[in-house]
């Protein structure tokens, strides 16, 4: 990480400090790199992959029993409303 530091001038007030200051944040690109730091997802694991995907693959198997004694209604292939 990049730390950003600024001294101040001689004659130099305290605005325009903070302006250089401002400046040399925006030019060094901390803020973009913590903010995609902060909403970074992590890449999960293959283990976690299939185990998600074998409970997707039972909850189908699970759903088409369901559908076929009929205590659940049939899949449609379009939402209700629209046309």
């Amino acid at each position: 990480m990049i730390n950003v530091e600024i001294t101040r001038n001689s004659g130099e007030n305290a605005l325009g400090t903070l302006r250089r200051f401002s400046r040399k944040v925006q030019s060094s690109g901390v803020i973009p790199r913590k903010r995609s730091l902060r909403y970074n997802n992590r890449k999960q694991s293959t283990y976690k992959v299939k185990q998600r995907a074998l409970t997707l693959i039972k909850r189908r198997a699970d759903l088409a029993e369901l559908v076929k004694l009929g205590k659940a209604p049939a899949a449609t292939d379009r939402k209700p409303g629209r046309k």
